[in-house]
């Protein structure tokens, strides 16, 4: 079994411990220490594990007697290798069922287009839920935030939300898929921005640590005193990340017990394991995080969702942003009324009639990925034509 992130094995493990209480289960990911994954891996080699889970590296398990793979979360970019060694863990398990005779299942409530092309087309079974699971589907609602005054990134409607939720002792999840706390750092006197030396993209402000970061290629610098354009000292914070949410909440919601996850404060082995306990045992109101938070996870006070700067996606040049987009959305939707609860899901935006935003609404993926597929196409964009990158 195949999930995109070493946060959601935990929770796996324990549900899959529960409903198969006398099978041994093994994990296999890049956060276990080395011998302990060796011994894992050594129980799969051999037969004695009945069930490995992983992220994507467990996918070459070498399992003796293997029977069914399931992927879940399909679609997540997280399951491709980019560096060294390059693959795609979910093309590489369909390889090894064929290879085997075994069923592959590839789950997921927003498919890849390209497997949902496979399944409508009759290339793959395709198998439909018609309905939540234990659970009835989130409200989704967009906040049209066009000339809102909006409190550090916050609208008054998203805020009166959190508000009223915190009074009635639930929980709620502010995602902003930008960590740091402010995406440039800017001169408002000549315009320099903060960019990175060592590529094109730019250094994300952090400002606990003060510290200049780029999130591509790992580049680190302290922020300039002065412009080093015009030698102005006025540097600003352009744009909003978690670490500026988190600040922001502290300060409107005084009440409230707020939590930030993200890669910074998830990266000491075990503090995701501590932050877990913590929600579970319902020692935090506002949970304020990136995609970490947005898949899979089962909060069960968890009842309201605001999502902030969705439309940055909108603008990317990248023809698959707006597929991403409306998986990313739906994910982090799915996080809220897990409970006995019905959730509602608050989406700050400043295109609420935009297709995509009305097909989240209706919480309609076939038509959403229909009209997307018509587009590819027309276009000539996969899964209708093969394309490769060929790097020197």
């Amino acid at each position: 079994m195949l999930v995109p992130e070493i946060a959601l094995t935990p929770q796996l493990e324990a549900l899959v411990q529960h409903r198969f209480p006398g099978t041994h289960t093994v994990s296999l990911h890049s956060g276990l220490a080395e011998a302990e994954r060796l011994e894992h891996w050594r129980a799969a080699c051999s037969g004695r594990a009945r069930i490995v889970l992983g992220t994507r590296l467990a996918v070459f398990a070498p399992l003796p007697e293997l029977g069914l793979i399931v992927v879940d979360e399909e679609q997540d970019s997280s399951f491709k290798q980019g560096e060294g060694f390059r693959y795609s863990a979910r093309d590489l398990a369909v390889v090894r069922a064929r290879q085997r005779g075994v069923p592959v299942v590839l789950a997921s409530a927003t498919p890849a287009l390209e497997t949902y092309h496979n399944a409508v087309s009759g290339r793959y079974t395709l198998l439909t839920l018609s309905s939540r699971i234990g659970a009835p589907p989130p409200r989704i609602a967009c906040i049209d935030t066009r000339g809102d005054k909006l409190s550090d990134g916050l609208s008054e409607r998203l805020l009166a939300a959190l508000r009223e939720r915190v009074a009635g002792g639930e929980q709620a999840l502010v995602f902003i898929n930008r960590r740091g706390y402010a995406p440039v750092l800017m001169c408002r006197s000549c315009g320099w921005v903060s960019g990175c030396q060592r590529c094109s993209a730019r250094l994300v402000l952090h400002l606990p640590e003060r510290r200049l970061r780029c999130h591509h290629c790992g580049h680190v610098s302290p922020p300039p005193a002065a412009c080093p354009g015009c030698g102005n000292p006025d540097l600003a914070p352009i744009g909003h990340g978690t670490q500026r949410v988190e600040e922001a909440l502290a300060r409107l919601l005084p009440q409230a017990r707020v939590l930030r996850i993200d890669r910074d404060t998830t990266r000491r082995r075990r503090a995701w394991h501590t932050m877990r306990q913590r929600i579970q045992e319902r020692e935090v109101d506002i949970l304020v995080g990136t995609q970490i938070l947005a898949k899979g996870h089962d909060f069960p006070h968890l009842n309201l969702v605001g999502v902030l700067n969705a439309d940055s996606q909108l603008y990317s040049s990248d023809f698959r942003a707006a597929e991403r987009l409306f998986a990313l959305l739906t994910q982090v939707a799915g996080r809220a009324g897990r409970g006995g609860t019905r959730g509602e899901v608050l989406i700050q935006t400043e295109f609420p009639h935009h297709p995509l935003y009305a097909a989240l609404r209706s919480q309609d993926y076939r038509a959403f990925a229909d009209d997307a597929l018509a587009e590819r196409r027309q276009a000539g964009f996969p899964p209708f034509v093969h394309q490769a990158l060929l790097r020197s």
